[in-house]
């Protein structure tokens, strides 16, 4: 687990105007090895032929001896800069010595090379782990860059004076010499998800490579994109129902995938939030070691948000070395100045405080943590799949009483009074949502203020990409047509690597934490996108699957608790009136790009309480300090 950058010269370009190659690749190198420091604390690397130059910061957790890279091969005609795990690693390298390869190392960085030299591009299909890595194949003058399926390990990429460059942050590219040009055409879209989707960044230079895609850069040429994964495209009239025979294999996967990523050379443990999913991944890590196994929960003085009572619970089932800490109270100028530090660019997606503090507490005792998180897209877990089962239902009703309901619904929110209207005002949403096609129902699911409001705030601009076309453009490219398993393709080819996957390794990295997600085991992935959406769940009963399973192992406290977010009070962060100097430099920040009524109308909402608008002008806060930032 490590951050990546380099460069190749295209072309047989021969350095920067205005030096020479030997004294770009020292410059280059360092300033992109020094952007990524706090990806990799326990070491550094550099590898320059005089055409590609790489460089590696290094997170050691398995091999600590001789795994250093960027890692040449035996025959020195290869060389490699890799960031993440590589989990069947063991039972690669099996196969390749009986193929007769000879290793020098312990490391999975060695088995990705020699995997190369067998098998070439296909060797990516071979790996079960994640991913982003660089290989520079001397012999052939060619370079692979990979990243993995999910895409839970970044890579971004550049082409600029000639040169490709790329690195696992947007600050390591721009490092290497990109010139730092932002652009706004991906603001809408950013607006409504919380997060800019790849291969978009909010910079005009610098590219996202997309999950399950690699970038291929012939001898003399230039890159070329391709996908080298995809999902399994499965009819919809052949989701497996049998439902006994997808319990089976979905509980031999879990607890393989569980048993593969305990892999570690270093002390690990487990995030244990209470949670279905985490403590489903302890009751399997149990089975595969005798020691006690390490958890960690962070608590909350909002009992509607704390689970620490169901963590214990949790802990003392399976005897854990169980460690709580409590959520570190933040002004609302610390968590934006601590956002703006640990991301790339604008990231609305305010749980990743609290992750950063539940990474900060497991580092002081471990170096790697397995976590529950990809459980919700892989299960299709979220409350939005009921509301998927729901408006199907809906839409069967007659017309009338369907355009009846939310009138009603939507009076009743009116009467209401604080958390009561709150409420209220959700199951009108609901109701309303469930009356529309599926791409209006998504877009409202997702967004964090109306679609109308985000579009009066924005100034026009020539080049803005609207939200209508980005999902258009998105679910154009989905194999099915039935909302329940479009929303499980928007889940797994949208929001998992751009927003909660960006979250966890940015807020893991910053801290110096490996995690490890076994629910993304891409078997799993496999089996469960083409099992019946009534098999997954029954009626309307959240994760079926794993309840009959693994859940028959937890305490019955945890299947009976209802869902419970990674929160932060930001609709009463931003009404009190300490927020009023980060209103002031967010209208400040914004200016000339939103209306200034509208903002102040967003605002009023939240204040009152009519609205809860809080994540939506966190976002807004977020994107102002970095526009007004010139650096």
């Amino acid at each position: 687990m490590c951050g990546i950058a380099g460069f190749l010269r295209l072309n047989g370009s021969a350095g920067l105007p205005g030096m020479d190659a030997v004294e770009e690749a020292r410059l280059c190198l360092r300033a992109m090895t020094d952007a990524l420091a706090r990806r990799g604390p326990d070491g550094e690397g550099f590898f320059d032929d005089g055409r590609m130059a790489l460089c590696h910061r290094r997170l050691a957790i398995i091999d600590l001896s001789t795994g250093d890279q960027p890692m040449v091969n035996a025959r020195r005609d290869a060389v490699i800069a890799f960031n993440g795990e590589i989990y069947n690693y063991l039972e690669l390298k099996a196969e390749l010595e009986g193929l007769g390869h000879e290793f020098q190392t312990t490391s999975d960085t060695e088995v990705i090379l020699a995997s190369y030299e067998q098998w070439g591009d296909s060797c990516q299909a071979k790996f079960n782990g994640m991913w982003a890595f660089a290989l520079w194949d001397q012999r052939r003058r060619r370079l692979l860059i990979s990243r993995d399926r999910l895409g839970e390990k970044p890579l971004h990429w550049a082409v600029h004076e000639n040169r490709l460059v790329f690195a696992s942050t947007i600050r390591g590219v721009l490092a290497g010499g990109v010139p730092d040009e932002k652009s706004l055409d991906m603001v809408e879209v950013y607006l409504v998800l919380g997060y800019v989707p790849a291969p978009q960044t909010f910079y005009r230079h610098v590219h996202r490579l997309a999950a399950g895609h690699s970038l291929v850069v012939e001898a003399d040429g230039l890159p070329r994109e391709s996908t080298w994964w995809e999902l399994p495209v499965v009819p919809e009239s052949d989701m497996r129902t049998d439902r006994r025979a997808v319990d089976t294999r979905f509980e031999e996967l879990f607890d393989d995938a569980v048993r593969i990523q305990m892999r570690s050379d270093v002390p690990f443990g487990a995030f244990l939030s209470g949670g279905l999913d985490s403590s489903s991944i302890i009751s399997s890590m149990v089975r595969v070691t005798t020691e006690p196994v390490r958890t960690f929960t962070m608590g909350f003085d909002d009992r509607e948000y704390d689970e620490r009572e169901l963590a214990r619970l949790v802990a003392g089932r399976f005897g854990t070395r169980h460690h709580e800490e409590e959520v570190e109270a933040e002004t609302l100028p610390q968590a934006i100045q601590s956002m703006s530090l640990h991301a790339d660019q604008p990231f609305g997606d305010s749980s990743a405080i609290p992750t950063y503090q539940v990474c900060r507490a497991a580092r002081r005792h471990v170096k790697m943590v397995l976590t529950g998180d990809g459980g919700d897209e892989v299960l299709s877990g979220y409350t939005s799949y009921q509301g998927e089962k729901f408006a199907a239902q809906f839409q069967r009703m007659p017309s009338p009483i369907r355009g009846a309901i939310p009138v009603l619904a939507r009076a009743a929110a009116g009467l209401a009074r604080g958390g009561l209207r709150y409420r209220a005002n959700r199951v009108r949403n609901v109701l309303e949502s469930s009356n529309q096609p599926y791409r209006d129902r998504l877009i409202a699911k997702v967004g964090w203020a109306p679609l109308a409001q985000v579009k009066a705030l924005l100034q026009p601009a020539p080049r803005r990409v609207a939200i209508e076309e980005y999902v258009d453009n998105v679910m154009g490219r989905c194999p099915w047509s039935d909302p329940f398993y479009r929303h499980m393709y928007f889940h797994l080819k949208v929001s998992l690597p751009d927003d909660m996957l960006v979250k966890v390794d940015r807020m893991s990295m910053a801290n110096g934490l490996e995690t490890r997600l076994p629910f993304l085991d891409f078997r799993l992935v496999e089996l469960m996108v083409g099992v019946h959406r009534d098999v997954k769940m029954s009626g309307y009963e959240r994760k079926s699957v794993l309840r009959r399973t693994i859940g028959r192992r937890l305490p019955p406290a945890i299947l009976s608790a209802p869902k419970k977010g990674f929160a932060v009070p930001l609709r009463s962060w931003f009404r009190k009136e300490s927020a009023n100097p980060i209103l002031e430099d967010l209208r400040a920040g914004l200016s000339g790009m939103v209306d200034e009524g509208v903002l102040d109308q967003v605002i009023r909402d939240n204040s009152s309480g009519s609205e809860d608008r809080g994540n939506f002008l966190w976002m807004l806060a977020l994107l102002g300090a970095w526009k007004s930032d010139g650096s």
